[in-house]
């Protein structure tokens, strides 16, 4: 589908800026709270309060952030698309004072909250209540019904838990207790959601703004062309290439969504992707970043410690893994590219590579800048990402770009705008994580999956990579894995699959949960950026990266593509599964040269499959198979491209 006959989804920024906030005091109000957002960010990245010396928690920055959110998503996200060209209603702006009211409470009496901690009083019980409306009603205006329908749900089973049956049922937990322990815990609203979201996320969104307006994102964009333009999908394949890269590095997919996607998301929307499929590819493509060596995030370093091994063997065990991870994406995006007609550009519209380097190599150095400040002297994200910032403005005066005072309040002005999304994307996020974390859901969840299991080591398999999973929705990546890797990697080590297979397969659902619904951080983030809806984003990201979900079960079961056998072996096994995966991508996109028909789908789809069966007696005949029919399906995709009557 093209970008012109897509649905854009409502609420637009762009739309809403010309239309609901046009002039006047309201225009200027608005204005006032996106730039307080970004100045007050800007404040806890750089730890202020610390350099003053004046005594702030954290979470009271969150709590002045969140109503600043709440008071401009209020004003600039009307309550139904067709108000969206009427001025701001009345009702509208009491909403916004109210959100405005619940996070100064925050702010203010933080310290009395600290020293009152877990008591129910009503004053916060009926905030609480309050703020748990605001963020659902924001949530339905700025995404839509699917989210707040799954936030309902959680809500709904923490307050009757005693109706359920069996293990999940249990003791009911008091409304009044789970409003309150959602407005002010550090494990719901004020947690890790936050502090990454009002401080990492926001770094690098000002810093991918301030790249753009300084021309950044037409050299990139003009890089990408010269490198990719004549090949069908070529800035999707960009996103891909860009994402591998930088998370080779970082290891996190968040940042990786962000700078990456701040680049790659537009061009991809240009080419004709629509919004979701731009936000999908970007989510999918970082965070396969956390899983590519040398740097696989703090997690890795971890399993080296669980596994008593040098961390190098991790990184050699993980490689194949990984490539195969952006194999498969890649070649779903060529066969997308592909059946969309999305072709590439003709070579009159293709720069020259050396002249576009010319031209604008100086936008490299803010890159090189971050990566020297994360991987050399060891700065924090958010603080790299503020020095290339700083990079950005002095290298503009070597373009036509050059910033300026108002420039740079433009910059303010425009990442405030975008925190107002991502504010509310973290307050829904953390209060499913709180409400998760109160009622003992995802540690409950982990341990009944893997008491069903019984005997068998592919239900064993199975159940684990659900919890990993659902664990991985409420907590980061390293708890998810720390947790199964001591209630679970036992159980698998005793069913016969090796201690490493064993921790890199719960390590990859922990990083798969980024882009698994309902909350996936990177899907989120992406989504925000595309301005698309998180998710119909989510489910054509799981439907990109069904093939990479099979890719674990596959490791684990053939120790050579854990580089764990003679190279003969690791190399023959990585080309049989690469078939396997061609064989299934086929048959996921229904095209290869031309569109596939739904028998022929059907049986490359199950050769693919059998070609990754670690029994020689399947496998062989299943590649000879697969092999046979993507000869077959090739020859007959160029039959009908020279002759399409």
């Amino acid at each position: 589908m093209t970008e012109s006959s897509a649905q854009t989804p409502p609420n637009d920024p762009e739309e809403l800026s010309s239309n609901r906030l046009t002039k006047g005091p309201v225009l200027l109000l608005f204005q006032a709270l996106t730039l307080a957002i970004s100045l007050i960010c800007l404040s806890f990245v750089l730890d202020i309060t610390f350099i003053l010396e004046v005594a702030f928690f954290q979470e009271q920055y969150f709590g002045l952030l969140y109503g600043l959110v709440f008071a401009a998503g209020f004003l600039r996200l009307p309550a139904y698309p067709g108000a969206a060209d009427r001025p701001v209603p009345i009702y509208d702006y009491v909403l916004a004072a109210a959100g405005l009211a619940v996070g100064l409470y925050l702010f203010v009496n933080w310290a009395d909250i600290v020293m009152r901690a877990g008591f129910i009083i009503p004053e916060r019980t009926y905030l609480g209540l309050l703020t748990v409306v605001l963020i659902l009603e924001l949530t339905r205006r700025a995404f839509g019904w699917p989210l707040v329908f799954v936030a309902l749900a959680f809500i709904l089973y923490a307050i009757y838990r005693n109706v359920f049956p069996g293990a999940f049922g249990g003791r009911a937990i008091p409304w009044q207790r789970v409003v309150n322990f959602v407005y002010t815990d550090t494990e719901a609203l004020m947690g890790i959601i936050a502090s990454v979201v009002f401080g990492m996320v926001f770094a690098f969104l000002m810093f991918g703004r301030a790249l753009f307006v300084a021309g950044g994102g037409t050299f990139f964009t003009d890089l990408s062309i010269s490198a990719m333009g004549h090949r069908r999908g070529g800035p999707a394949k960009v996103s891909v290439i860009a994402s591998s890269i930088f998370g080779t590095l970082s290891g996190s997919a968040s940042s990786n969504v962000v700078v990456t996607g701040a680049i790659t998301i537009p061009m991809m929307i240009r080419a004709g992707y629509h919004r979701a499929s731009a936000a999908a590819i970007e989510a999918v493509s970082s965070s396969g970043g956390g899983l590519m060596p040398p740097v696989m995030g703090a997690t890795a370093f971890i399993m080296a410690e669980f596994l008593a091994v040098p961390y190098h063997e991790v990184v050699v065990a993980a490689l194949l893994p990984a490539l195969l991870y952006y194999f498969t994406v890649f070649l779903q995006i060529d066969l997308e590219a592909g059946k969309l007609g999305l072709r590439g550009l003709a070579p009159s519209e293709i720069p020259r590579l050396v002249a576009v380097l010319k031209a604008g190599w100086f936008f490299l150095v803010p890159l090189a800048a971050l990566i020297y400040c994360l991987f050399v002297i060891f700065l924090s994200p958010s603080k790299s990402a503020l020095v290339a910032l700083v990079v950005v403005v002095a290298v503009s005066f070597l373009g036509a770009n050059r910033f300026t005072p108002r420039q740079i309040l433009s910059t303010l002005l425009n990442t405030g705008n975008l925190m107002i999304e991502m504010g509310i994307l973290a307050a829904i996020a953390g209060m499913i994580v709180g409400i998760i974390s109160l009622s003992g859901l995802g540690l409950l969840f982990g341990q009944q999956l893997l008491t069903l299991a019984g005997g068998s080591a592919f239900l064993l398999l199975l159940l684990t990579a659900v919890a990993s999973i659902i664990m991985g929705m409420s907590m980061p990546v390293t708890a998810s894995y720390v947790i199964l890797a001591v209630i679970a990697a036992p159980a698998i080590e005793q069913a016969g699959v090796p201690a490493m297979a064993a921790h890199l397969f719960i390590f990859y659902f922990a990083v798969l949960s980024f882009i698994t619904p309902p909350v996936c951080v990177a899907i989120f983030v992406a989504a925000t950026m595309a301005r698309a809806r998180p998710m119909q984003a989510a489910g054509r990201a799981m439907l990109l990266a069904v093939v990479a979900f099979v890719v674990p079960f596959v490791f684990v079961h053939d120790q050579a593509l854990l580089m764990d056998a003679p190279w003969y072996m690791v190399i023959g096994e990585f080309l049989a599964a690469c078939l396997g995966f061609l064989g299934i991508s086929v048959a996921l996109q229904g095209f290869f040269m031309a569109r596939v028909s739904w028998p022929m789908r059907g049986a490359i789809g199950v050769a693919g499959l059998l070609a990754l069966v670690p029994v020689m007696s399947v496998k062989l005949p299943a590649l000879a198979a697969t092999a046979a029919l993507v000869g077959v399906i090739y020859a007959l995709g160029r039959r009908h491209a020279a002759d399409p009557a």
